[in-house]
């Protein structure tokens, strides 16, 4: 019985508060784009991948703790999750310095919008449209862009799931 455990100890309320976290991030990346209409540089899109992937592997580590699978499977998806989150993090800083002009970033993200003519048809549109530079950032909020928010995200979500990983278990 494991009735002196909080529930925040357990592996499922573990796997669930980090799959919920990385659908929460993501999810106000995709809000920001389809509501609010930021349009996402590469290096935005990119910085996407890792919840994208980690959001399916805490479904399975809900899953496999749910389940009751021998817990190195969930210890194994929780480092699983961390090293996805610690990649996120790695590509906001990344972007962050590209951002502040530390660094170059890729060719391929200073290409910008392009302006003209308005397109008459869906197709002519989609293809006019570029994205914009990953050199300037489209919102700031307490100085931070949207890859420095991504930066601080990531790690919070990684050290969960390293904690959650190498914890001590035994109640």
């Amino acid at each position: 019985m494991h009735s002196n455990r909080s529930l925040l100890h357990s592996d499922t309320s573990l796997a669930v508060l980090l799959t919920a976290g990385m659908a929460l991030v993501v999810g106000s990346a995709l809000g920001f784009e389809h509501i609010g209409g930021y349009i996402p540089c590469a290096l935005c899109l990119m910085q996407r991948n890792p919840y994208y992937i980690g959001i399916g592997v805490g479904v399975v580590a809900v899953l496999s703790s749910i389940l009751r699978l021998p817990p190195i499977v969930t210890k194994l998806l929780f480092v699983t999750i961390a090293v996805l989150m610690l990649v996120g993090m790695g590509l906001g800083i990344y972007h962050s310095g590209v951002e502040w002009k530390f660094w170059e970033g890729p060719a391929s993200c200073t290409i910008g919008a392009t302006g003209g003519d308005t397109p008459v048809n869906v197709l002519d549109a989609l293809n006019a449209t570029k994205a914009p530079s990953c050199t300037e950032a489209t919102l700031r909020v307490l100085g931070l862009s949207f890859a420095g928010w991504n930066v601080l995200t990531s790690a919070a979500l990684a050290a969960i799931a390293i904690w959650a990983a190498f914890r001590n278990r035994a109640a």
